[in-house]
């Protein structure tokens, strides 16, 4: 039963709606019953003051009691009560006024015993009090009780008077007071109830619908959307699912265009592979030529080899399982020292290299094993899409916090429409430059920028046709110690 949203919520709003709707009949229902019987006390005190001037003003005087027997007996009638008067004087003794019609009712009350508390009022033990105890034994209907001592303006006690009043009124009038309750808070509890469930339904409908795309997103349904369910917390959750499935799809794109590309990428060399070695066994290549051929496939597994590797180090950068190990170095030194491992490659195509990285040490805050790979692939790319006797330049610049190296080369250019993938697996380079004999696995440019993104630092290319490339990114400077300037030519 609790095991949805919709459910809890519902048993939770009603549970806390049915405790306020019981708190508030309790309340009112106390408030009105002690209403009631306040002022039915501030009445009974309210006549025993004119009853005890009835007695001292008039029936004291023997001319004239019949009136104040009159006046008594009128005001037992009005309240259908029982008044039980016991005077001090044993001549008077005890007097009893009530309406004749009621005599059946009072009939037990008026054989109660009071002569203790007659005693206790008259000889000054007990004042006034009002109870619903006192005839409690004796009456079969509700009674509420008045005692209270008859003073003279002399203080002189000369009576006690027990007054019973019939209370079932006031107790039909609390009856209907907590019914009138109960048939409104019974209507309350029915709207309530469609109130709640209505605005939880329309709460937990777009956390169902939600759920449901979810569970088709798990079998590759990405493109589905959640409706728009406005700018509550709901809608703006809505609205992050449907951020998390565009990247769903966009990465389900990416891997299918990734297992095509490395399918294809295999497949192409070890074809050619097959082929040459399959044509070297049946003698359609003959012995005289096997070296030759043979070169091929070696050049073709070394490149393999290198565009597993490169995939491999892809893999681990992606899935976090290579971090940054960062330390302060000198990128002007790891420049110098990553461009001279090239310097066969440099000689043999003749280019003009420029290393431009000013008069100080540029010290940086970086993983310097990650940082040397990244200059490796980058000036790997410019060396090979420099045409013979081109240009080379590099340059590492104190820029604010940041350091700035660039490696720029003197090739063909990339068009616009190439730049914004060149980061992407498996896009050659060489689909916007010219490559040479050797051609690169289409990864390279993605573990840079793999690496750069590690660092939180940005990467940039600027190419025109015809200008040259220059790819450009920033690392975090450290403290500055001073450095020769050195500026190599080759």
């Amino acid at each position: 039963m609790f095991k949805t949203l919709f459910s809890r919520m519902l048993t939770t709003y009603l549970a806390v709606t049915l405790g306020l709707l019981l708190l508030f009949c309790v309340t009112v229902g106390t408030v009105f019953q002690n209403q009631y019987i306040m002022e039915k006390q501030d009445e009974l005190n309210r006549e025993a003051c004119e009853i005890a001037l009835v007695i001292t003003e008039r029936y004291m005087d023997e001319d004239k009691r019949t009136v104040a027997q009159n006046e008594l007996l009128t005001i037992a009638r009005r309240y259908d009560a029982m008044m039980i008067v016991q005077f001090a004087d044993d001549k008077l003794g005890r007097c009893v006024f009530m309406d004749e019609a009621s005599t059946e009712k009072w009939a037990a009350c008026a054989d109660m015993d009071i002569a203790e508390i007659s005693n206790s009022i008259l000889y000054g033990h007990e004042g006034t009090n009002i109870t619903g105890k006192l005839a409690k034994n004796y009456a079969e209907m509700p009674v509420m009780s008045l005692t209270c001592p008859i003073i003279t303006e002399e203080g002189e006690t000369v009576a006690a008077l027990v007054m019973h009043t019939d209370t079932s009124d006031i107790r039909e009038s609390i009856r209907q007071v907590w019914m009138d309750l109960m048939l409104y808070s019974c209507v309350a509890v029915v709207l309530a109830m469609m109130a709640v469930s209505y605005i939880t339904g329309r709460m937990t409908k777009p956390v169902t619908e939600m759920n449901q795309i979810v569970r088709r997103y798990s079998k590759g349904e990405f493109d589905l959307r959640v409706p728009d369910g406005g700018e509550d917390e709901v809608g703006q959750l809505g609205k992050s699912f449907n951020t998390m499935a565009d990247g769903l799809n966009t990465l389900e794109e990416a891997r299918r265009s990734f297992v095509a590309n490395v399918s294809h990428e295999l497949r192409s060399p070890l074809t050619s592979m097959r082929g040459f070695l399959e044509a070297m066994q049946d003698g359609t290549i003959p012995p005289e030529e096997h070296g030759k051929y043979l070169d091929i496939v070696i050049n073709e597994n070394r490149r393999m080899t290198a565009m597993v590797n490169d995939l491999l180090d892809l893999a681990r950068i992606e899935s976090g399982q290579v971090l940054p190990k960062t330390e302060v170095f000198d990128i002007n030194e790891l420049l110098t020292r990553t461009l001279l491992t090239f310097e066969a490659r440099v000689d043999a195509k003749k280019l003009d290299v420029e290393l431009d990285i000013g008069s100080k040490k540029l010290m940086v805050d970086a993983d310097p094993s990650q940082i040397a790979q990244v200059l490796r692939n980058l000036i790997d790319n410019a060396i090979k899409f420099t045409p013979e006797g081109g240009k080379l330049t590099l340059s590492a610049k104190a820029d604010k916090k940041q350091a700035v190296i660039s490696v720029r080369d003197s090739g063909k250019g990339i068009d616009k429409e190439s730049i914004p993938h060149l980061f992407e697996r498996f896009y050659k380079a060489e689909k916007a430059h010219t490559p040479g004999e050797s051609a690169g696995t289409g990864l390279g440019l993605s573990i840079v920028r793999r690496i750069i993104d590690q660092h939180d630092q940005e990467i940039t290319v600027e190419s025109e046709p015809s200008k040259g490339t220059c790819f450009t990114f920033t690392l975090k400077r450290a403290s500055d110690i001073h450095k020769p300037q050195a500026k190599l030519r080759g």
